[in-house]
């Protein structure tokens, strides 16, 4: 059973709660070269970081990941003071006073108004072991939300993809056909051509075998044969990327490099307006390829 591509696109979202703490997980998932994870956590929770980190990289192998966690406790009663910022902010009020005349001395109620100064107790508290697995847990299941997500738009484009490789193949097919009839237009084109210069020049026309060879060293420039095998070969090794499945978007890439090469060349060999058109057609399916490759992991 092939094995299903996965995307480098996908959302998530999970949340619970549990002991008068409720959190929140949102994970976004978008293209990239490599694996770029990054965090936004709540303060006192840098413990948690490295372990998020560890989770994420045995399960994903490519795109930027941006992992967002929210808390809300109970509402505490008992407030407690920030000493450090209760001693920076009355040192700044004294030193305001010492230098305005006749200004009495700050008020304890106004330090205490402060931003910072009074706080919730909880909010000061750095979470628990039992609340760091809890979180961890959290995050595992947000990643199985979003892998899941980005499984499913693998299986669109994985979708998407075997269609596109079916209109190259058609390409490919027509574009031996049309190459094939080179040969007999090209003799044509020729035969016509020096007809006109020989009667304008008034020499005997040419001899059949000089013809015959000088068609044979056109025929030889603009033969094509081994760039449709090689695309042939191209699609094949498509296929068996498809049926791969993990991991296969850096390698694809590098296989659509070729089919390109490929197809450049087949144009700037074309003799004949219809095989030019192909070739032109197959690179313009080749680009369409492309940007749908770069999505998969």
């Amino acid at each position: 059973m092939p094995t299903p591509l996965a995307s480098m696109t996908g959302f998530a979202r999970t949340s619970g709660a549990i002991a008068g703490l409720a959190w929140g997980w949102e994970l976004r998932s978008v293209n990239s070269r490599g694996l770029d994870l990054h965090f936004r956590l709540p303060p006192g929770l840098d413990a948690l970081e490295p372990r998020l980190r560890g989770a994420a990289g045995k399960r994903l192998r490519r795109g930027n990941v941006s992992a967002t966690l929210t808390l809300q406790r109970e509402a505490a009663t008992r407030l407690v003071v920030d000493t450090a910022a209760l001693e920076q902010a009355l040192a700044a009020a004294l030193a305001l006073a010492d230098r305005i005349a006749g200004a009495p001395p700050p008020r304890a109620e106004a330090l205490l108004a402060l931003p910072g100064v009074l706080r919730p107790a909880s909010s000061t508290e750095a979470a628990s072991e039992d609340e760091l697995r809890l979180l961890e847990s959290g995050f595992e299941t947000a990643l199985d939300a979003l892998l899941a997500a980005r499984h499913g738009e693998g299986a669109r484009i994985g979708a998407v993809l075997a269609t596109q490789l079916g209109e190259i193949a058609a390409l490919v097919g027509t574009a031996r056909d049309e190459a094939a009839a080179q040969p007999a237009l090209q003799r044509a084109r020729l035969a016509a051509a020096l007809q006109a210069l020989l009667r304008e020049a008034g020499t005997p026309a040419l001899a059949e075998e000089r013809l015959t060879q000088e068609v044979a060293l056109l025929a030889t420039r603009a033969d094509v044969r081994e760039e449709l095998d090689r695309l042939g070969s191209h699609l094949d090794a498509a296929a068996a990327l498809l049926a791969e499945g993990v991991a296969i978007g850096r390698r694809f890439d590098f296989l659509l490099q070729e089919f390109n090469r490929e197809a450049n060349t087949l144009c700037s060999k074309s003799a004949s307006p219809a095989l030019t058109a192909t070739g032109l057609a197959l690179k313009a399916a080749i680009e369409q390829l492309r940007e749908q490759v770069q999505n998969i992991e």
